[in-house]
């Protein structure tokens, strides 16, 4: 439970009451470490209650180091392979959850997201861990072997500090580049950070062409022009500001300014298949009509009226189906780190150990979770990078 004396001297000072650095004081305070998690928020886990819609999808499934992106995709493996989802699930059960899977692997508590915050906080209370919050956190300096952390409630003194303050999405729930500054302190270096699993904007002349549509959506296959981007099979919506749904949102986190995006909005169709048959009708309504197979009807009028056929020959019809499978809108930019799910980039993972989050130039220095250098997906894999790295640092932290 959280602690309302401010304490002066610990073992483990754990900035940050959030999935990871709960995970971490849980491990920590197994160990028998006198462990201190320090946070400027009212109550632990405030980002855990908003999660997926409030019922929080704590894991995936399918979890392994290509769900995520990272200047050095294989960093997450070790963590990953300490802590796995059957781990996180064991947990889950331990303590009565009822939990169900959505689609494509994703863990949801059945009840409210709620349930996971208990839990954390009674393995918390079962390790003899102690909760400090609204309490802000200043700086980190280090005299010899020993940490000092600068609070709103005085100093306190640690032999080991975790930082797990997380990145800056969701400014308005008070996240801060903190943990940034902290690694830069001590020479860590940062990948520049940008906004991941967010809506992305189009410039007035796509919004006038598209974004009445608002509402509408349908499954495409989506991709980015970056370097190893991968493909996701998913929904795409339409807004008033441009695109979201996953698939807007997983190809976001690989988005640069400038890039084009490319759906695939027919996914392994032949749309136009019928109309190669002999005698069959060519025309604009044989068209509209197999688009409307697939598509929302607006949807397929509006992609009738912005690529109407230039003929109807065989050619003429093939490049019409090369369109529908490769839109390439240029997005504008992105909704920002306020309505974005996560931070992509962070601390350099080359200056880290893998098996423990340990800043390799400074014992006793660890970090984890959102604000390395290590995002995942939309599914539950940004929560098992939590766990899985909180999980590792609370073994030798």
């Amino acid at each position: 439970m959280p602690t309302t004396e401010p304490v002066a001297e610990t073992d483990v000072a754990i900035l940050g009451a959030g999935a990871a650095g709960l995970m971490c004081a849980i491990e920590a305070g197994r160990r028998g470490r006198r462990v201190l998690v320090l946070d400027h928020a009212d109550k632990p886990g405030k980002k855990i209650l908003i999660s997926g819609g409030g019922r929080c999808n704590f894991t995936n499934l399918h979890t392994t180091a290509q769900s995520f992106l990272s200047e050095n995709p294989h960093f997450a493996k070790s963590a990953l392979a300490r802590f796995t989802p059957a781990d996180m699930i064991a947990l889950v059960e331990k303590h009565n959850i009822p939990y169900h899977e959505k689609t494509l692997g994703q863990l949801f508590c059945d009840r409210h997201a709620h349930d996971i915050v208990q839990l954390l906080e009674r393995e918390c209370a079962d390790a003899k861990v102690r909760i400090q919050l609204n309490t802000t956190i200043h700086n980190v300096t280090r005299t010899g072997s020993r940490f000092t952390i600068a609070t709103s409630a005085g100093m306190l003194h640690a032999e080991s500090v975790v930082v797990a303050t997380g990145g800056l999405s969701i400014p308005k729930m008070g996240a801060t580049g903190l943990g940034y500054d902290i690694a830069r302190h001590f020479g860590l270096a940062i990948v520049e950070p940008r906004p991941g699993l967010v809506p992305l904007t189009f410039d007035p002349t796509l919004r006038d062409q598209w974004c009445d549509l608002a509402g509408l959506s349908t499954e495409v296959v989506a991709a980015t022009s970056a370097r190893k981007s991968p493909t996701f099979r998913e929904k795409l919506l339409i807004t008033h500001r441009g695109l979201s749904g996953p698939a807007a949102l997983q190809t976001s986190s690989y988005w640069h300014p400038g890039q084009p995006l490319t759906f695939d909005l027919a996914p392994g169709r032949n749309v136009l298949a019928p109309l190669l048959a002999p005698r069959a009708r060519r025309d604009s309504a044989a068209v509209l009509q197999l688009l409307r197979d697939f598509l929302p009807a607006r949807l397929a009028e509006r992609w009738l009226t912005l690529h109407p056929p230039t003929g109807w020959t065989n050619q003429h019809l093939a490049a019409m189906e090369r369109q529908l499978h490769a839109w390439t809108p240029t997005p504008a930019g992105t909704e920002g780190y306020a309505k974005a799910e996560v931070t992509v980039g962070g601390v350099d993972t080359a200056h880290l150990d893998a098996r423990t989050m340990q800043a390799r130039a400074v014992p006793g220095l660890y970090f984890i979770g959102e604000v390395v250098d290590v995002t995942g997906w939309l599914g539950g894999f940004n929560f098992q990078w939590a766990w899985a790295s909180g999980y590792s640092a609370g073994q030798v932290a």
